[in-house]
């Protein structure tokens, strides 16, 4: 019987177990099982009021056990694990509450990837493996002795990172985008940032200069999606406003139309709102995940954005999209995809923070959502499609 599968024995019949993490050594034990979590707590010497974190070893095992997070929850999840960080979420199931301390509305996660314990499909209540208060255990030697003794398995995992997880307060992610650190660990606040604010690491000021750079027809593909969006729209959604090419475009062809624009970056939004027409245009921070501003617009469009989702989001986006539309009206999408000649691909990517998917894929995607649909123009890894609201 390996490791993994003896740990998760342990777990079953209600043990109390050391093991190895991605960060420090900690204590594990069935979170659902009170004696095992009563005693896992006499061991670190801690109130059963203090809060600890639920582990996972799988992250889609996380998430398919908590459906209730909302969809820029579940992305700002996929961005963060697994690694080095301890998520504060809402908790409005009550979810294993024995981990929860004395604030059932909150629940802390974990998702590692550590060799050792690789396959394990078991969640566990989980703290570091030390006294409370004591110091964060790098090595095994550095648990308490009376801790190991007591316990009814302890895992060697050698030496580890010896830094504890970073924890995020993500409470008010799923409505406003907001986010905290309240301890900082072992993952720095910049790669927090690149992954709850994605465009915030491009700088506006240059950000015209480098798109050029990076695509050598980008004149000729937002004129495209300008044509494509038509001349006769009166409301205008746009998502992933940026500095405000598209916009600009789309308000010269449209000069009837009012436009609303979201972008999750501040800093983006305050040069387009340099360039565009005040009396005309709205702009907000707002992330594609959360709720669409409300209203009814007889187009929506977006360049370079979408693709920041993975497929699951682009569904949900698609679906939210035509919620919006007035019958007949027209949602069009110049993005970066997946091409089907590998050798094709120009435009380099961010792993993690691109996710672009094959034309055909986000074709069906916009289909099953309610749209008709036709690919309007293609350039190696660049497309502009025309949705149309049926």
């Amino acid at each position: 019987m390996s490791e993994a599968e003896t740990f998760e024995r342990c777990m079953s019949v209600g043990g109390v177990a050391v093991f190895p993490s991605d960060t420090v050594y900690g204590l594990a034990c069935d979170p659902g099982n009170r004696e095992a979590v009563e005693r896992l707590y006499r061991l670190k010497r801690r109130s059963l009021e203090k809060p600890s974190a639920v582990m996972f070893f799988d992250r889609e095992l996380a998430l398919e056990a908590l459906p209730e997070l909302g969809p820029a929850t579940l992305a700002a999840l996929e961005r963060l694990l697994p690694g080095p960080v301890s998520l504060l979420l809402p908790n409005p199931a009550a979810r294993f509450p024995l981990a929860c301390g004395g604030d059932p509305g909150t629940l802390g996660l974990r998702v590692i990837d550590v060799p050792a314990l690789a396959g394990v499909r078991w969640p566990v209540l989980q703290s570091s493996a030390n006294h409370a208060g004591g110091p964060d255990p790098r090595a095994l030697a550095d648990v308490p002795e009376e801790i190991r003794r007591r316990t009814d398995m302890v895992i060697d995992g050698g030496e580890l990172p010896g830094t504890p997880s970073t924890v995020i307060d993500l409470h008010g992610y799923e409505q406003t985008g907001e986010w905290t650190i309240v301890r900082q660990g072992g993952l720095a606040e910049e790669a927090v940032r690149e992954a709850l604010h994605g465009q915030y690491h491009f700088d506006p000021t240059t950000y015209e200069e480098m798109i050029r750079a990076d695509i050598p027809v980008y004149d000729e593909f937002q004129d495209v999606a300008a044509v494509a969006a038509g001349t006769t729209a009166r409301a205008i959604l746009e998502l992933g406003t940026g500095t405000g090419q598209t916009a600009r475009r789309l308000l010269e062809s449209n000069p009837g139309a009012s436009l609303v624009g979201i972008d999750e970056s501040d800093e983006m939004l305050a040069v387009a709102r340099q360039v565009l027409p005040a009396e005309r245009v709205t702009l907000r921070v707002a992330r594609l995940e959360q709720p669409l501003p409300a209203g009814e617009f007889d187009l929506v469009a977006s360049a370079l954005c979408v693709h920041h989702l993975d497929g699951a989001g682009k569904r949900d986006l698609f679906r939210r999209v035509r919620e919006r539309l007035t019958p007949g009206g027209r949602f069009v999408l110049a993005d970066v995809v997946v091409p089907a000649d590998p050798a094709d691909r120009l435009i380099e990517l961010t792993p993690g923070f691109d996710r672009p998917d094959t034309v055909e894929d986000q074709l069906k995607w916009l289909s099953d959502a309610g749209f008709s649909t036709s690919l309007i123009w293609g350039h190696r890894d660049l497309a502009v499609v025309l949705a149309r609201a049926v």
